[in-house]
Order: structure tokens, then sequence, then C-alpha cells
């Protein structure tokens, strides 16, 4: 059973729109100042995460791998080769069935050759690739915002990214969630993350287009996943497993992140 958490000495909440959705974020710290200044801290971090890896913004590290030649190594930051990492073992784990490479062009994951160390992070195309990371890029931009708050003392709170949301601390929250049947039902968060995607969704962010045109059908039958894990980033993913995987690889994908299905 979940206690009520001790009442923080001082609270913020914001509101803004951010990634193609709404996004909140709450933070508990010392003062009021310094809780409203990690807000902002957070906000700045998912910037960042946004302007790093849109697949179209001009500047952009997808952009710029999208735009290099095959065989041509490029330099790339520290962040997309952590999910770039995270892709290729997710990929390893449903064998090939995620994959954050579009079928708009002929290169696939496996196409993509990665530098080992994120200290000096570098990729090369084997073959024109059109990379989107629309199925894992929000969770981690809460991730960023959730280390952003952490990094500017706060002690707990909660970011919300229409739909993924992490919460740290001493934060806890009750949230109604979908289950497979369609009826919804409470579940109680604490020091958690929680990622849904709907494949019947009617408004899609453009970034998340990736991996709802695939043209394939979902091999579990699942249109709705909702997944609970430690960082958001892998319950974004994770939900994109649920639906399109065969169930033993998704249930596999699961278990190897320590990660469970709250749908």
């Amino acid at each position: 059973m979940l206690h009520p958490a001790p009442v923080p000495t001082a609270a913020a909440q914001r509101l803004r729109i951010g990634l193609g959705t709404y996004i909140a974020i709450d933070a508990w710290a010392d003062t009021a100042a310094q809780a409203v200044a990690a807000i902002d801290s957070a906000f700045a971090a998912i910037a960042a995460v946004d302007a790093c890896m849109h697949p179209e913004r001009a500047g952009s590290t997808l952009a710029r791998i999208n735009a290099a030649s095959p065989g041509r190594r490029l330099d790339i930051d520290a962040g997309t080769h952590q999910l770039l990492e995270l892709s290729r073992r997710l990929h390893a784990l449903t064998h090939g069935v995620f994959d954050p490479c579009l079928p708009a062009r002929p290169g696939s994951l496996a196409d993509l050759e990665l530098s080992g160390a994120p200290d000096s992070a570098w990729v090369i195309c084997r073959k024109a690739l059109a990379l989107d990371f629309g199925g894992l890029a929000k969770g981690y931009a809460v991730d960023q915002a959730v280390e952003a708050l952490r990094e500017r003392g706060c002690r707990a709170g909660m970011v919300n990214a229409g739909g993924d949301v992490r919460l740290f601390g001493e934060r806890r929250e009750t949230l109604f969630v979908r289950r497979a049947d369609g009826r919804g039902r409470p579940l109680a968060l604490a020091d958690t993350a929680l990622a849904v995607s709907d494949r019947d969704a009617r408004e899609r962010p453009r970034e998340h287009r990736g991996y709802y045109v695939r043209g394939r059908r979902p091999a579990g039958g699942r249109r709705y996943a909702a997944v609970l894990a430690p960082t958001a980033v892998v319950a974004d993913a994770l939900t994109k497993c649920l639906l399109l995987c065969p169930e033993a690889a998704a249930q596999r994908a699961l278990a190897a992140f320590g990660a469970r299905s709250a749908a």
C-alpha cells in the first residue's frame, strides 16, 4: 500500500507545449524559487532533445545522419548514441522487428555501424537511412528532464509528456490506465516510468510517424500498450515492442529491462 507522501517544503508546477504535445512538470525543492528554476532547466533539456533528435529539423543529429552519404563517418552526440545502442539491443531481442529506420529508404538499423564508446560517438551508414526516433525520443526527453530536476537539487517531482510519465523521489500519483479490454483502472505510481501507445489514436505528433506507418500488422494483435519501466525511454520503446512483436518476443524484451505491461 502506498502511504501519503510528506508535504514538500516548496513545490512548483508548470505546463507548456513541446514535442507535439502538452508537457507538465512539477518539482519539490527547498524553496519555490529553486523549484521554478529547476523546472525551467527541465524544459530546456526537453527542447535540447527535440532540437537534436527531430528527423527533419535542419542541423539536428538525425537529419545529418539521414543526409549522410553511405560509407561516410559522422560524429554524433552522446544522447543519440545512447538511443541507437538501446535500439540495437531491442532490434536483437525482437529479431529485427523493432527498427527505428523507416521503409522510405533502403537502409535498416542493421546497415548502421555505431562506435563502441559514447565519449567518442560516431556512425557510418552503409545504406541510405530514414532514421526516426518517434518511438522512443519522447521518453528520452522525459528522462533528461528528470535528470535536470535532480541536478538542480529537487528531491522529488514528476514529468508528464503526453502519456509518457516519470516520477522520482517522494512524488506519488494515481493515474487511470486503459486496459486491453478498453476499461480503465487506477494505477498507483511511485519512483517509476509509464508510457502508453495507441495505434488507433486520433491525433499523433508528426514526430511519431515511424512506428505507425510501417505497414506491419501487429503480430500479437495489440492496438494499445502501456508499460511500466525504470526509465521513460525504455517504457516508451517497449510499448512499440508490445504493439509490433509476437507475444514471446515482446515478453522477452520486457523481462530484459525489468519492465512489465500495465494494460
